[in-house]
């Protein structure tokens, strides 16, 4: 059996990508690689006939990502996996910002343009009924990020349950008056946290205050922004609502916001009032921030490896990963006394 620059790749620890630019000649290689990567040909005595027929594949070696938001930093964290993955296979990106149906339904056609991209990774939206059979006419290869598709591919995180651990908690420390800052609920995730918070609190028999739920008006960033976070508290805080003892804010950059408006009050966390939030983004430690934490990083970096797999294989059975976050308990809740402040420095 010929050798392929599959098997090269393999030997040389590197991407097919990589093996394909130094065949190429391609000026983005290290020396150290490129030699790597001729020696292991060498002395498996690769014959060019088979990288021929590497490139009758028509493979780009380049995905496309199609995000809503650019500025959130759930997406920037989920993507700094992807990048540092497809980099070490020896892929390209191409990320498309997707602020409205319009535009996801042009880079979903943009992507499907043959010799293109080799695949296409969703994040956070909703695949259109029209594309998603075309997709799966066409045997193009497709994952979602933080949505689903019976038919595709599909790595989330358990929004409901995290909603359901986090709220729990604060019934743990003894709340009985909670209330919610959630983003709009034209996200599916702000949707299902809302759900989960409020069977938890009937579960619990715990009644729910009128006025003490609030699903934001914002539609940039579907509202999970810090300006998102800190307007709504201040709408909240201007309402005449008794202020409940403990909210759960749907992210923590809205919480980071929540925390700026009840300042501006005099109003401490979490003497006056608990958080505890979703995420645990970098910059969460920094304001004690007990949080649902999401395995961003390695969201991205299995999107990546399901991918491959779907572009080498493209008849695989679909599979579906579905991450359960865990709870990170810092100052914010009230439970964790002794947290200490991280250092930015």
């Amino acid at each position: 059996m010929a050798v392929t620059i599959y098997d090269i790749a393999r030997e040389a620890k590197v991407g097919i990508g990589t093996v394909s630019r130094v065949l190429n000649n391609s000026p983005k290689v290290t020396s150290e690689t490129r030699d790597r990567v001729i020696s292991v040909a060498k002395r498996l005595n690769y014959q060019p006939h088979a990288f021929a027929q590497a490139l009758a594949r028509k493979r780009s070696n380049t995905l496309s990502a199609i995000i809503p938001f650019f500025t959130n930093y759930f997406f920037i964290e989920v993507l700094q996996g992807v990048q540092e993955t497809l980099t070490s296979l020896g892929f390209d990106l191409i990320i498309h910002g997707a602020n409205n149906q319009e535009q996801l339904e042009e880079y979903l056609v943009r992507s499907m343009r043959k010799g293109r991209v080799d695949g296409t990774l969703i994040f956070s939206l909703q695949l259109p009924d029209k594309f998603a059979a075309e997709f799966k006419e066409k045997k193009l290869p497709l994952v979602l990020v933080d949505s689903f598709h019976d038919d595709f591919d599909s790595i989330r995180v358990d929004n409901f349950e995290g909603a359901k651990i986090a709220t729990e908690h604060l019934i743990s420390l003894g709340h009985k008056d909670i209330g919610l800052i959630n983003a709009n609920l034209k996200s599916v995730p702000a949707q299902e946290r809302l759900k989960s918070f409020m069977q938890t609190l009937q579960r619990h028999s715990i009644p729910i205050r009128d006025g003490v739920i609030n699903n934001s008006s914002w539609t940039k960033n579907d509202g999970f922004s810090r300006e998102a976070g800190y307007s709504d508290m201040v709408k909240f805080l201007k309402s005449g609502v008794k202020l409940p003892s403990a909210f759960f804010v749907s992210s923590d950059i809205q919480a980071i916001g929540v925390i700026e408006a009840l300042k501006e009050l005099d109003l401490h966390v979490p003497e006056d009032v608990a958080i505890v939030s979703f995420d645990n983004i970098e910059i969460s430690k920094y304001f004690g921030l007990t949080t649902m934490s999401q395995p961003m990083y390695q969201m991205g970096e299995l999107a990546v490896k399901k991918m491959i797999q779907r572009i080498d294989a493209i008849d695989l059975p679909v599979s579906s990963v579905n991450f359960t976050p865990s709870l990170i308990v810092r100052a914010s809740c009230g439970a964790n006394k002794n947290y200490v402040f991280q250092d930015s420095n």
